[in-house]
């Protein structure tokens, strides 16, 4: 393909993001994958200039643009070789019209902007949302050790006590070492989200969102495959991508548990009271993911925010009445919203007054939230982390 037939080809798969984005539909990886398949005669690298410029386009637009020409057209203002490549030419973009107007720039929408603003992300530390995120690797010490582990690259030494990080793009998937489960792929944030779960051989511990398991194999791993460990979540589609992940990582002691949505503690009820610790990673709206998915600044709407934080709130309820005397909840939010995190956590202690939020004592991170409701927040900017908040809650009965 020429350049000029790349940057169409882009154009015609920002048409179909936009699309996606507008109605909450399939997410910009698969739809590029989708095209992939079905245009055989994209050659790999036309495959990832493609993709380079999918995403340079989609970084550099703030609100939704209106259609894939415009988000380009905003591309080829932050990189002007792109504006070159519309050139008319065959199977290439038309030319550039004197009134033809780019897609807007900035972070996101105006009431985004406004609601991170109001959450303490601006400035520089918003902008970083866009950065490109590194690829991190959790060594899983169920198999291996970080200091006598032999990869094919040199990985650089995170202060995470198994993490590693490569440059964005490193093809981990056909190492032996991912192949045969020494390594896992997991943000350095993401595995100090677990660290904080303090989970140890021996005690009972659930993870209450667990998806498709990333943090329930870490915590299997601290807790040396000794103890009960609990994956549950509400999907089946991902719950059930937990076991081959276990079995690969030689995480033996992981039991899953389908929950039915609004009926939870039902199937957990034999655990009521007698948790040392419970992992609510909650759902969210993902603010602190954009590193990886900038498209979904596209498709936050205020109306699913009010529903997030009335999720949070519940799966904080479960959580309360799974934890025995003493023991704690972990709450996460992969978001930078105050209303889901700070704030979920101090409406929670107003209506709970035998729990109390007890301080992280992480090496990275800063204290975020009112005073007595406090967590700790990561971020890209000053953390080189996905967006975090997480707080911990102990049970004083």
């Amino acid at each position: 393909m020429t350049p000029s037939a790349r940057v169409q080809s882009a154009i015609t798969i920002l048409d179909q993001i936009i699309a996606a984005a507008d109605r909450k539909g399939a997410p910009a990886d698969r739809i590029i994958a989708e095209w992939a398949r079905n245009n055989r005669y994209a050659g790999s690298k036309d495959r990832r200039a493609i993709r380079e410029l999918i995403y340079g386009a989609i970084r550099a637009c703030g609100p939704i643009p209106e259609t894939g020409r415009a988000a380009m057209l905003r591309y080829a203002e932050v990189e002007p070789e792109v504006a070159q490549l519309f050139d008319g030419s065959n199977y290439g973009p038309p030319a550039i019209g004197t009134k033809e107007i780019p897609a807007l720039g900035g972070v996101a929408a105006p009431w985004v902007v406004k609601r991170l603003s109001g959450s303490w992300v601006s400035g520089d530390e918003a902008e970083a949302l866009l950065d490109r995120a590194p690829l991190d690797l959790r060594v899983n010490t169920l198999k291996a050790g970080r200091e006598n582990l032999d990869l094919e690259l040199e990985g650089e030494v995170l202060i995470a006590p198994n993490g590693l990080r490569y440059p964005s793009g490193t093809q981990v998937e056909q190492w032996p070492a991912f192949v045969d489960g020494r390594i896992e792929v997991q943000d350095h944030g993401s595995q100090w989200a677990c660290t904080a779960v303090g989970a140890k051989p021996g005690e009972t511990v659930i993870d209450i969102c667990a998806g498709a398991g990333g943090k329930t194999l870490a915590l299997a791993a601290a807790m040396e495959n000794n103890g009960v460990l609990i994956a549950s979540d509400t999907d089946r589609g991902r719950l059930s991508r937990i076991r081959p992940r276990a079995e690969k990582a030689g995480a033996g002691m992981i039991e899953r548990i389908l929950l039915d949505p609004g009926k939870e503690l039902s199937a957990l009820d034999a655990y009521k009271g007698k948790a040392d610790a419970v992992l609510v990673d909650a759902p969210c709206s993902g603010t602190g993911t954009w590193r990886r998915n900038p498209e979904a600044r596209w498709r936050l709407d205020k109306s699913e925010l009010l529903r997030f934080a009335e999720i949070q709130s519940r799966l904080l309820r479960i959580a309360a009445a799974l934890v025995k005397p003493g023991g704690r909840i972990i709450y996460v939010t992969c978001s930078l919203f105050n209303e889901e995190g700070a704030d979920r956590i101090a409406a929670f202690l107003a209506s709970n007054k035998q729990w109390q939020a007890t301080p992280l004592n992480l090496p990275i991170g800063r204290p975020h939230g009112a005073e007595g409701a406090q967590g700790t927040r990561l971020t890209p900017f000053h953390d080189g982390t996905d967006g975090f908040f997480i707080a911990q809650l102990t049970y004083t009965q």
